[in-house]
């Protein structure tokens, strides 16, 4: 799948969770404009409380929402769903923060963001897992 070529395929869910209103809704704007399909959470729990994720389903999350971090929010949710795909966006990209980021399979993507950056790291990791189901 590549950006070109993404909207003409049945996208996945992109879930966003971020306690800041305006990048939460600015993020879910951007995917939706893209063909995805977006549900938004101001905090992990809301998400955790909600019905179950749809197949094919992508997190994309603050590191620090008010209620638990990002990483604790992946690691719930693929408690419900092995193998979730999970983007992290964060200030603070520190080489602890990274490197159990990395351990856990999460991608991250620094603040500010720039242009489509989110859209891209979603588009990238979606491609990714479907090169890798498919061989």
């Amino acid at each position: 799948m590549t950006r070109d070529d993404h909207n003409e395929a049945l996208l996945p869910t992109v879930v966003v969770v971020n306690n800041d209103s305006g990048l939460r809704n600015a993020l879910g704007f951007a995917l939706a404009v893209e063909g995805f399909s977006v549900r938004t959470f101001a905090r992990g729990r809301d998400l955790l409380a909600a019905a179950d994720l749809p197949d094919g389903a992508c997190v994309v999350t603050d590191a620090w929402l008010p209620d638990m971090s990002g990483l604790e929010l992946v690691e719930r949710l693929r408690d419900r769903r092995r193998g979730l795909p999970a983007i992290m966006i964060t200030a603070d990209a520190s080489p602890r923060l990274r490197r159990r980021a990395k351990e856990a399979g999460v991608a991250v993507i620094e603040q500010p963001l720039s242009g489509d950056s989110v859209v891209n790291g979603v588009v990238a990791l979606l491609t990714t897992l479907s090169d890798r189901a498919a061989c």
